[in-house]
């Protein structure tokens, strides 16, 4: 269940009212009765619930971040898990805009380490790259060497450009699962058994 936004979420009070009526605090006390409540039976459902919320900032404020979460504080200290996602930069084909480059930092976790940092490629047309994180990484663990903008794995030329070998990547399917076993293996999150081209090889 995806609740987009809670910035967006109007109190029946403030939508029966009238333009530049004040209201309060009047979201953040709604959303701490609808977090006691909606708890006990989110987990009795075994469901996942997301809530996407956005950044204000706060006037006047000299020390400390400026940036605050419409809301109140009820939904932070529910959250088994927060994230904060922000776009860094642009990913172009060209002169063409074709997606966001997106860092994502772990602010809070109940379930696993928290304060881990993410970055990957969110395309307009499809999301997340799967096909940009096997590049990425093979490029850290050095399974796909970069030379300017050229990538090569082994004897083969990936492409000119991270737009141009991610398109590569897609139309070859099989060798992206073979780089992102690599990077797996690499990474050390299975076991690899040698196969007879690695004997060769060595």
């Amino acid at each position: 269940i995806v609740i987009d936004s809670v910035a967006a979420l109007i109190p029946r009070q403030e939508l029966d009212g009238e333009i530049g009526d004040t209201h309060v605090g009047l979201q953040a006390r709604l959303m701490s009765q609808s977090m006691r409540k909606l708890t006990g039976a989110i987990a009795k459902s075994k469901s996942a619930v997301i809530f996407i919320n956005q950044i204000r900032e706060k006037i006047g404020v000299m020390f400390g971040s400026p940036e605050t979460t419409p809301g109140g504080r009820a939904l932070k200290f529910y959250s088994s898990v927060r994230l904060d996602v922000r776009r860094i930069g642009q990913l172009k084909d060209g002169e063409e805009v074709v997606g966001q480059r997106v860092r994502t930092k772990v602010v809070k976790n109940k379930v696993a380490p928290p304060f881990r940092i993410a970055e990957f490629d969110m395309m307009h047309t499809n999301g997340i790259s799967y096909e940009g994180d096997v590049l990425d990484l093979a490029v850290l663990h050095k399974i796909v060497t970069r030379s300017g903008s050229w990538f090569r794995y082994g004897e083969t030329q990936l492409g000119q450009g991270k737009e141009k070998t991610r398109a590569y990547l897609i139309e070859n399917p099989e060798l992206t699962e073979e780089l992102r076993n690599k990077v797996m293996a690499a990474g050390g999150y299975v076991e690899v058994d040698p196969s007879p081209a690695d004997d060769t090889n060595s």
